[in-house]
Parts: structure tokens; sequence; C-alpha cells
């Protein structure tokens, strides 16, 4: 049996991240259509609703990339039978090999198609692909900028080498997936355990100083953090420093309570 529904006017793109061209297109729709892929994502899968009130609909990449632009037409046709209005972005291609753009779209069905243009702040173009690589660079400000929001990862916490707690300052470690991640470095960032965003200081990256396995650790200011098991999320503050090695755990220990002094100043 399927699904019936009355949605009137369904917006469709990849929305990864959620940014602030996406918002433009959200605003004139009831309804998202994501067409899901797999990883290297600002925000992946289901998680994209965490940032809109509007319904969202996934069509996974995999399923629909062989359908003709008729085929694909007509499924969103059978699968929204109270289709009036369809928007997309200047750039929206869909149909085996993108064979089919916005005009196309426009000459195959009898919908209202509204076509947003380019969106730009500050005469930077607002693209996921833009931000990703902003992010690779450490340019959290200005990835939060084009996003709209504060850069936002989850992950499931996982046993650490336990040095930190021992020898260094204590840690939560993260196990994060299909997250497209920062460039290796030290991040003023905020943590949300049990309801509430903490003031942290967060490190990505190889531990090149001990045992040069990647790592996602977070250390929460002034705050003695019982076990925690499950997923925590990380908000992305600002950008502290880059990655680097150290002659000894002394002079890492030395350098991580100044990173945390420049966090809290940061964070305030």
């Amino acid at each position: 049996m399927r699904f019936s529904n009355e949605i009137k006017s369904i917006a469709i793109g990849s929305f990864d991240g959620i940014h602030l061209g996406h918002q433009t297109l959200i605003d004139k729709a009831d309804a998202l259509v994501i067409i899901e892929r797999n990883g290297g994502y600002l925000t992946p899968g289901y998680k994209r609703s965490l940032f809109t009130s509007k319904v969202c609909c996934f069509y996974h990449f995999d399923k629909i990339k062989s359908l003709t632009p008729e085929a694909f037409v007509h499924k969103l046709e059978v699968d929204f039978p109270a289709l009036e209005t369809i928007v997309v972005g200047y750039d929206f291609h869909f149909g085996k090999n993108k064979a089919g753009n916005a005009q196309i779209l426009n000459t195959l069905c009898d919908k209202e198609i509204v076509i947003i243009e380019q969106v730009s702040l500050d005469e930077i173009p607002v693209h996921s692909r833009t931000i990703k690589e902003y992010l690779r660079k450490g340019k959290i400000e200005l990835v939060n900028k084009l996003l709209g929001r504060t850069h936002y990862i989850q992950g499931q916490v996982v046993q650490g080498q336990g040095l930190g707690k021992k020898e260094l300052v204590p840690t939560i470690n993260l196990n994060v997936k299909e997250y497209q991640l920062p460039l290796e470095g030290v991040y003023a960032t905020r943590t949300f355990i049990d309801g509430q965003w903490l003031n942290s200081v967060s490190f990505l990256g190889h531990r090149v100083t001990t045992d040069d396995s990647y790592a996602v650790e977070t250390h929460i200011f002034d705050k003695e953090i019982g076990e925690i098991n499950g997923e925590i999320a990380l908000e992305f503050v600002d950008f502290i420093r880059i990655n680097q090695k150290f002659d000894s755990l002394d002079a890492l220990k030395k350098q991580i309570h100044d990173d945390i002094g420049i966090a809290k100043k940061l964070l305030t």
C-alpha cells in the first residue's frame, strides 16, 4: 500500500548542510525531497531534518540514478499525488547521466516550476562544496557564516588511550562516521551532553605525539564528567591551531592548557 499525502509543493536537492542557499528553496515549499548518497557529508542522512521544520522525504541516489528524466517525473507524480509546485536550484540536474535540468523539468510536467538563482553571501557563492572546502582549511567562522548556524557533528562515545586522564587532561573520545571533518587541529567547541551544551576544546586528527592514530576528542571545561555512553554532539565555534607534534608529553600538556585558555576566551 502506497502512502498518500496532501503535500502540494516540494523542494528537491541534496540539502547537504541545510545552508543559507538551501534555506531559500526550503522557504518556498511544504516538504523536501532529499537525494541521499553515502558519506562525506556536512549533515548526513536523517540528521538534515534537525535543521528544518519541513517534512523530509528521502530518495537514495542508488535507487533513482538509472531513471530517465521522464521516469523520475512520473515517480514524483505518483509519490506526491496533490503536487502543484516543484522548487529547484538553478544548477539542478536529474535523471540518468544528469540528462534533465530545471528547464527540461518544466517541459515534462504540468506543475509550476520555481527556479532559485544562485545565493551569495559577501560575494561568496553558497554551495555545499564551497563550505566543505573551507572546512578542510579550518575556516570555521566562514563555514558557520555560510551555513547560517554553527557547524555540528555527532559521534559515538568510544574508549580512548586512557593517556589523557592520567597524563594530560580528561577527554571524551568519539567515533565519527559519514561527516566531512575539519582540518586536523584544535577548536573551540561546545559539547552536547545530558541535554545541555557545555563549553569545551576539541582535537581532531592523528595523535602524532603519542600513537599516531586518528582521534576526535573533546575536553569539557571546569566540570567533572562521569561515564558517558551513546552519541554526543560537537559544535565548532572557532579554529585555534593546526595539529602538531611535540617533543614530550610535558610540552603537549602545556600546549593543551594554552589551548584551553584561548578556547575559554573565544567562547565567552
